[in-house]
């Protein structure tokens, strides 16, 4: 009967082990990328070089550029959960269009809960409306 015990554990133990060497990899690499540039993936406008950019910090701070404005905010990322809030926003002078787009991707931000990393180096901010952030290269 010991002698099953044993086995038994054992096998137990394996299994436990074979486990976390799967799930150990993916939770490596579900660590948030703090200090990159990420750049919204989205079309340029047509009247606009600029793409909305984020940078966050370990300690909170955020670099936040829409199509317009630019500004500090603040991001807490804790786990799988984010939350942003945007500070004063500077104000260029913009097309109605580009406005109004900035006014959305606020509320898109600020709506959102969590995070995940996809393929590709692609940070996906997860809320009511999907937004996709590619990681900078350099």
């Amino acid at each position: 009967m010991a002698k099953q015990s044993w086995t038994s554990l054992a096998l137990v133990g394996t299994c436990a082990l074979a486990a976390w060497a799967m799930i150990a990899p993916a939770v490596a690499q579900e660590r948030f990328p703090f200090e990159r540039e990420m750049f919204l993936d989205a079309k340029r406008l047509a009247d606009s070089k600029r793409v909305p950019m984020l940078e966050i910090f370990e300690d909170g701070r955020a670099t936040i550029d829409l199509w317009c404005k630019s500004g500090e905010g603040r991001a807490e990322v804790t786990g799988d959960a984010i939350k942003f809030t945007l500070g004063p926003m500077r104000e260029e002078y913009c097309t109605p269009e580009r406005l109004q787009r900035d006014e959305e991707l606020a509320a898109w931000l600020t709506a959102v809960t969590n995070w995940r990393l996809a393929e590709e180096d692609v940070l996906v901010l997860v809320g009511p409306t999907e937004l996709n952030y590619r990681l900078s290269t350099h």
